[in-house]
Parts: C-alpha cells; structure tokens; sequence
C-alpha cells in the first residue's frame, strides 16, 4: 500500500504542476487529500506491519501521520487567495499545490521509514519541496530566505549523514545486520559507547534545523516568515515533529546502550538554552510570523526536556508534541487573515481586530489561552506532567529557570495579541481594508478544539498509543 500511496501522490503532484485550470486543481487536492485520509486509515488498520521493507506503521508513525493528516486538510482546501494572490500565476499556484503535495508525502514517509537511511532520504526531500514554497512569491526576501533554508538544512544533514557512518561504526563487525531501528535498538547494548556518542551528537545537530532547537533552528525562523502562510503552518507543526521522529527513534536506540545518562544531559542542555534563546527574541520581535516561529522553539525546547527528564516527562513531551502541531497551526492560519486585513505582518500595523474580523479575534483570543497553557488549553495538561515530572526527578535547578522563562514568554505573546485585538493600529486606512469570510475560520476553531479534547478527554485509543510509543524505551 505504501507504494501505491507514494506513487499516487506523485501523480498528484505532477498533475497539480502542469494544470493549468483551477476547477481541476481543486479537484487534485481534494483527490490527494482522500489519499491521504485513506492512506492514514490504512495504516491505522494494519500497525505494525512492515511494507516494502523499510516502512512500519509503528505506534509513533501512526500519532504523527494522523496529526499531519488533520492539519494538512485545512492548509491545502483554503482557498488559493488565502495565500497570496498579488502577481501570481496560474504555473505559480500548481508549483504551490504540487509542492504542497510532495511535503506532505515526504513527511508521511519519513514517519514511517523504519530504516535510519530512509527517514534521511525523506527529510531531504521535505528540504526541496519547503524550499519551493519558501520562494513562492518571488522577491528578495523569498529568495534569501530560500538560500538560507537550503544552505543549513543542507549541512544539517550532511552532519546526520555523518552521524549515520558513525553509527554504522559502532556496530563493529556486526554492520552486516543492516541499520533497521529494530536492528539497531537490540544490537544498542554491545554497540561501542565513543562512536555512538559522537554519531548521536551529528544526527542530533542535525536534526536541531527540523525540530527548531540551538544550534541549527535559525534557518526556520526566516522559512516561516516568507512561506505561505498555510506552508507556514506546516513548518512550523508537522515538519518540526519530523525532527522530533528522527532524533526519537536515535533516543530508544540509546535508551538502550550504557550512554542513556550523558544523552539525557545533552538533550537538556540544548532544550533548555533554546527556550532561553526563543525568550530573548519573543521580548523583542516585532512580526507576527517570526513572533509565533520562536514560539515553536519555546514549545519544542519544553518538549525535549520532558525527554531529557523521562519518566512522566516522556508521556508529556508526546502529548506537548500533538497539542502543539494543532494550535500552532491554527495560529499561522489565522496570521493569513491578519495579513488579508492589514496588508502587513507587523504587529505595530495590526490593531482594533475586533472591529475588522471579530471571529478572526475571538479565535485569536481563545488561541493565545491555547498556546499560553492555560486551562482549558490541553497544553496545561501536558506542561503540568511535565512540571510533575522535574518535580519527581528533584530538578529544581531546570523548572525554577523554566517557569521564569516561560513567565516573560507569556507576557511578551500577550502584550502583542492584547495589542493586535484592542490597540488601535497605525497609519492604517479602514476603507481599504479586504474582508475576510468568517466561515474561513471555522477550521481554526476546530483545531483548537482539538486541543482542548485530547488533553481533557483523549480517546482510550489515543493514549494507548503514546503508551505504546513510550514502552519501546523500556528494557
């Protein structure tokens, strides 16, 4: 099924490109969107077991094609002018679609990949099809922050690649086995400890520029302020969750070996300097887009700590992971009405959003308690497993720090939304203004209720299945 499923997105994507008629093209995304619902009923249906040889729908595979497969559905139906339809093209939109259609294929199979070489292949071609939408408009800033996307996405995965050679070294003699994740996890105990360690510190590195984290998060920053705002919303949600399967299913590798201990502090380390760096931007940032893509690496930083942490902290950072594919995405969703409304993605220009879209505000309102993790947002949820978790593990000298610096990003996120909502904007002409159709809106609203249910009232099946992915890192 995985084949005809890769096979059947590239048609899709082929199709969308040279189309030319817009009738058609939405009925290509429609097709490819059924794909890809069926496709993630499919694997629902048949867990675990292994197609083509180097794709299992494992536990972890299933949760995040699952989240992709929801977000995906809004990101791709909105209506092209959504996006931006200044100076475009009817080559320039089926470029868009097709694009859009090969990211969501590569990052289906890059959950999936079972072999460490292949979830490589399939984020390099994310890379490529990103990098497309990055430049969609065509202007000077599209074309550096292509450039920029590309050159550090490429050394972040030369250095995975690096990782890889290192990890095959630790083997020894035992290589021939193959590099499976299975392979891997149960040869992890005579696995040599100096090579493993050097093949994680690369394949981590490398993966930062996925995931959001120090040092390799800079080049997303710069993708999310010029993508399309639904790409956007992609990047800043699945794409990421992406770099958290890579560097994942390394961990349960390591979870495994004698070098767990030394890990853990890396991973803490880098996760906790992130949140620091994501809070010294949010102070200070002044566009909307880039406010909620530093965003990303506060919420991605508070992920890796509750792996860092373990124990309760693993089920947290799973749980964090999910709530925050959904809310963000909504966020970068809605950033497309402000765009629409005010013309600008500065805040300074934005205000008075009641006025102009009052559901857009309302969603902004209730979006803002979502991503601050105040209940009922089910970020509470996972923030308070996580606190429990540094709590049970005597890590005071992490969660006094932590709660401080999520303090001063509350603050920061809420002078800006209270800003855009109440604080009348500047040099702003009301008669120009473009109106925006409320029922647009109504998936960000569904998102968001998302959030709230997983956390308060997830489904027997859906903590059974972080379960699941937790207990690969058991003995």
């Amino acid at each position: 099924m995985i084949l005809f499923y890769l096979a059947g997105s590239v048609f899709f994507a082929s199709a969308l490109i040279i189309n030319r008629n817009m009738i058609a093209n939405k009925v290509l995304v429609i097709g490819f969107l059924l794909l890809q619902i069926g496709y993630t009923g499919f694997i629902f249906m048949f867990q675990n077991v292994t197609e083509a040889t180097y794709f299992t729908p494992d536990a972890l595979a299933i949760l995040m094609i699952a989240t992709l497969t929801i977000i995906a559905i809004p990101t791709l139906l909105h209506r092209y002018d959504y996006v931006y339809k200044e100076q475009d093209t009817p080559s320039n939109k089926g470029l868009y679609y097709g694009a859009m259609v090969i990211f969501v294929m590569a990052l289906t199979a890059g959950f999936l990949a079972s072999h460490i070489a292949v979830t490589w292949i399939f984020v390099e071609i994310t890379t490529l099809s990103a990098s497309v939408l990055i430049f969609h408009r065509r202007n000077a800033g599209s074309i550096e922050a292509t450039w920029k996307y590309i050159f550090v996405s490429s050394i972040s995965l030369v250095l995975v690649f690096i990782g890889i050679l290192l990890l095959s070294l630790s083997m020894g003699d035992q290589y021939q086995a193959g590099m499976q994740y299975d392979t891997l996890t149960r040869l992890a105990p005579t696995l040599n400890p100096f090579w493993l360690k050097l093949a994680f510190i690369f394949i981590f590195t490398g993966y930062t520029a996925k995931l959001g984290l120090i040092p390799m998060y800079t080049a997303g920053i710069d993708a999310k302020d010029k993508a399309p705002t639904p790409a956007a919303a992609l990047f800043s949600s699945v794409l990421m969750n992406l770099g958290f399967v890579g560097i994942f299913r390394l961990y349960v590798i390591i979870a495994h070996s004698s070098i767990l201990a030394w890990v853990n502090t890396i991973i803490l380390i880098t996760a906790f300097l992130s949140i620091f760096v994501a809070t010294v931007y949010m102070m200070k940032v002044r566009n909307i887009k880039r406010m909620l893509a530093y965003s990303s690496i506060e919420h991605m930083g508070i992920v890796m700590i509750g792996i860092g942490i373990g124990g309760l902290g693993y089920y947290a950072a799973i749980l964090q992971l999910i709530l925050h594919s959904f809310v963000k995405s909504s966020l970068f969703l809605q950033v497309g009405h402000l765009y629409k409304t005010f013309k600008s993605k500065e805040i300074f220009a934005m205000g008075n959003y009641f006025k102009y879209n009052a559901p857009g505000a309302v969603f902004l309102l209730l979006a803002f308690i979502g991503i601050a993790a105040i209940p009922p947002s089910g970020l509470f949820v996972s923030e308070f497993y996580l606190i429990i978790a540094l709590i049970k593990a005597h890590a005071l000298i992490i969660l006094i720090p932590l709660l401080l610096l999520l303090t001063i990003i509350i603050w920061a996120f809420g002078k800006n939304m209270f800003k855009i909502l109440f604080v009348p904007p500047m040099n702003v002409d009301a008669q120009c203004m473009e109106k925006v159709n409320p029922y647009e809106t109504l998936s960000h609203y569904l998102l968001l209720a998302l959030v709230v249910y997983l956390g308060f009232f997830p489904p027997t099946t859906f903590v059974a299945l972080i379960q699941t992915t937790i207990h690969s890192l058991s003995f």
